[in-house]
């Protein structure tokens, strides 16, 4: 309950009023704050989503106010890097945006109006990752793993965690790690400190693209592991088997169903063909919890 308060307070009072006026039981689970201007606010849990008490619609001056606040009133700085789709604000909360956009050269630069807004709650669970980091490290050392699962299916809460046993140690000796966070998202960074702990020995690149981030973190701060979320691109892979040839760690994300998702996938078979990755984590949802499944990638 205490991410979607700490998220609460981003909304305007009127609307702040009307979340915080939400069941515990609701609050606890809630994923997702959602205001589309003309439409009353929701809130998502799971697939489903809830309106918030009281009938009134959102309007766009709701949606400016709301940016205003999470930004701390330079909403103008916030908007120019909405061409990644949203922001990161204190807490590791991520605000996703949408309007109508001024392009420049084919690229968006910002937007004019405002139309919907998603905060979406950050969430950690400390420790969900030391039963599979246990198993990963049954042979002594932490092998070159992969974390797939669809969207939404918790491969960052993972990951993140992940990371910080590793950094930290316990489960196995501690690692330098090298975090690159394209996308802020497994950090959270903000003025440079990580809003989500990702262990004492773990350096953080945001915002740089993943293939270029692995190679200056590889270069300038001699990690032992190197992690990054969601590889997309084949300059991802390039930039990974360095790395590993390298002898440097891996851990990544992908998306996908299960294993048998990486041989359709032509990206995801060219992985499998480098034999970059030696161990799959496959997570899938249940109810509210994650079922966590390891298993050896065939040589």
């Amino acid at each position: 309950m205490e991410g979607f308060d700490d998220a609460a307070i981003l909304l305007p009072p009127a609307l702040r009023k009307r979340a915080e006026a939400l069941p515990g039981t609701v609050r606890r689970r809630a994923e997702e704050i959602r205001l589309r201007a003309g439409r009353p606010p929701t809130v998502s849990v799971g697939a489903d989503e809830l309106p918030l008490p009281g009938g009134e619609a959102v309007t766009v001056r709701d949606l400016e106010l709301t940016v205003e606040i999470a930004t701390q009133a330079s909403a103008h700085a916030a908007l120019e890097r909405v061409r990644q789709g949203y922001f990161t604000v204190r807490g590791g909360h991520r605000i996703g945006l949408c309007g109508s956009a001024a392009a420049e050269g084919g690229q968006v630069r910002n937007l004019r109006t405002l139309s919907s807004l998603n905060i979406r709650v950050a969430h950690t669970v400390p420790g969900c990752g030391e039963g599979v980091l246990r198993t990963l490290c049954a042979s002594g050392s932490l092998p070159n793993t992969l974390l797939l699962a669809p969207p939404g299916a918790g491969k960052t809460t993972l990951l993140r965690d992940l990371v910080r046993l590793v950094s930290d140690g316990g489960v196995c000796p501690p690692m330098r790690v090298g975090l690159a966070d394209e996308r802020g998202e497994v950090a959270a960074l903000w003025n440079g400190v990580p809003q989500f702990d990702v262990g004492g020995r773990t350096d953080v690149l945001e915002g740089c693209p993943k293939a270029q981030g692995l190679m200056m973190l590889l270069r300038g701060m001699n990690p032992q592991a190197l992690a990054c979320d969601e590889i997309t691109a084949p300059a991802d892979c390039a930039a990974l088997e360095q790395c590993a040839n390298c002898g440097v760690k891996l851990l990544a994300t992908a998306h996908g169903a299960g294993p048998e998702d990486l041989e359709r996938r032509p990206l995801y078979r060219e992985l499998l063909a480098r034999r970059l990755f030696e161990v799959v984590v496959t997570i899938d949802r249940r109810g509210a919890g994650f079922d966590y499944r390891v298993e050896e990638l065939p040589c």
